[in-house]
């Protein structure tokens, strides 16, 4: 299944489809090594909890969610989403999760997220895009760092994960910075 909507070197965004339920997808929000610092996994995921979400996904227009399909085989290995998309303040909140673990450390994330920001910065207009991370959450905190994004803060103890609470590191980027990094600003490796 191709239809893609973004193009990156190895990877495309697209829609999600409802055959995306019937593969892998299904399964990551029950794997506690996807789920490890997000906010899935607490209860079992099930077919109608995926539908509703597909459901909302088509109807909400706050929500720009897509598959990350890796070019070479079609595969169906992460979703990446700006949500909450608020159109006056021009801002939305970023949001991924790779659900194949044959895919992580090999530079996915950094060209879906790439793809995203210049998606919410140049074709939705969007001012400001930020996410937020569990502090334990090393590969997405280096992420957020890698985009460009700032630290802008610590929600203290906000999550509550296997019997634990876990700081959020809160980040942002402004369309001119995103802007500037993609030139090569010199500013960006400070």
């Amino acid at each position: 299944m191709k239809n893609p909507f973004l193009i990156g070197e190895s990877i495309y965004l697209r829609a999600l489809v409802p055959a995306d339920f019937e593969g892998n997808y299904f399964g990551w929000f029950n794997d506690p090594r996807v789920c490890q610092f997000n906010s899935h996994g607490r209860r079992p995921n099930n077919r109608q909890n995926m539908e509703k979400y597909y459901t909302r996904v088509l109807d909400d227009s706050t929500l720009a969610v897509f598959a990350i399909v890796f070019s070479d085989n079609d595969c169906h290995i992460g979703n990446i989403s700006l949500q909450n998309i608020n159109y006056i303040d021009r801002s939305a909140e970023y949001a991924i999760i790779m659900g194949e673990s044959g895919y992580w450390g090999k530079g996915i994330a950094k060209e879906a997220s790439t793809l995203i920001l210049n998606y919410g910065f140049y074709t939705l207009n969007l001012f400001r895009i930020y996410c937020g991370t569990s502090a334990e959450n090393i590969p997405m905190n280096k992420l957020a760092k890698y985009m460009g994004m700032t630290l802008e803060g610590c929600r203290r103890k906000a999550i509550y994960k296997n019997g634990k609470y876990f700081d959020i590191n809160e980040y942002g980027m402004l369309v001119d910075e995103f802007s500037n990094r993609e030139k090569g600003d010199p500013r960006e490796s400070e």
